[in-house]
């Protein structure tokens, strides 16, 4: 049985160089045995975050603690720690069967036969080298060597862009499959959120290499309350409260309102025939990075 891992970064900052820090004296947690998406625009430090959780670099300043270890050149904790990036981190000129190889002997909670079982899946050739299989194989040879790596902390960072839809859609399912059954501890990066939201106990957002929140992703999708009806009544339901967005067609509006609505609240909504539901965490995400940004 897989103990799953812990992470914690505090206060961290990244610089390359003399430009601005990729990490401005960010902290959050990972909580073990969880799911965690981690959100970000372009540059925000997702990145940098995650080389830094697989000991691929060292902090500027700052502390970063594995299952409650430096994981910097230490090898038992490095051990635990499966990275996967879009490139797949492969051995690229050797087969597929080769490079699966490698990683059972470097993984010591590796599953041969679920690796066989999603290469049949996502039909990827063990005989073919990865750099001549097509995006698409590549990112789904990235996933299939995440998932049954079962390490401690697993972390995804988009790796499945280059899949279609029906491929990155059988490797949620599979990853959610996989999970429950062996509990570890997961993190998704990813700018597909609408389609990962589903999977998400946690949410961490960066923004400009700083932390813009850390909650679970219940706590994220309570920051907001999505009203749609008649233009009259939603406006007279969205008097004194902050409102995150608006759109109107016809007769109907569409508003979002910062926090939720009480029992009240609700009850009078409902008898103005307003519809009220939550708002997705890629709509929020988008207002507090816009709002940010302002």
């Amino acid at each position: 049985m897989t103990t799953p891992y812990g992470a914690q970064l505090t206060d961290v900052t990244v610089r390359y160089g003399k430009g601005d820090p990729a990490l401005d004296g960010a902290t959050f947690a990972i909580r073990p045995g969880t799911v965690t998406g981690l959100l970000g625009r372009n540059g925000a430090g997702k990145s940098t975050a995650l080389a830094l959780l697989a000991s691929l670099r060292r902090p500027t300043s700052g502390t970063v603690l594995v299952d409650g270890q430096d994981p910097f050149e230490n090898a038992v904790v490095m051990a635990g720690v499966q990275l996967v990036r879009e490139s797949g981190d492969v051995l690229r000129d050797t087969s597929v069967k080769e490079t699966l190889g490698y990683y059972s002997e470097l993984r010591p909670t590796w599953d041969t036969d679920l690796a066989e079982s999603l290469l049949d899946q996502f039909e990827v050739s063990r005989e073919q080298r990865p750099d001549r299989l097509s995006r698409g194989k590549q990112s789904a040879l990235g996933c299939v060597i995440g998932l049954a790596s079962r390490a401690p902390l697993t972390i995804f960072d988009e790796t499945y862009l280059g899949m279609d839809a029906p491929s990155r859609y059988a490797f949620y399912d599979a990853l959610l499959e996989d999970y429950t059954a062996h509990p570890r501890t997961v993190v998704v990066s990813s700018h597909l959120i609408d389609e990962v939201e589903r999977l998400f106990e946690d949410v961490v957002v960066l923004h400009h290499g700083k932390t813009l929140l850390a909650e679970t992703a219940d706590t994220v999708r309570d920051r907001a309350v999505s009203l749609v009806g008649p233009t009259s009544a939603v406006t007279k339901l969205a008097d004194g409260r902050r409102t995150l967005s608006t759109r109107s067609l016809g007769g109907t509006t569409q508003i979002t309102l910062e926090g939720v609505l009480e029992p009240a609240e609700l009850s009078l909504a409902r008898d103005a025939g307003v519809e009220v539901a939550r708002v997705s965490l890629q709509d929020l995400f988008i207002h507090l990075t816009q709002e940010t940004v302002r």
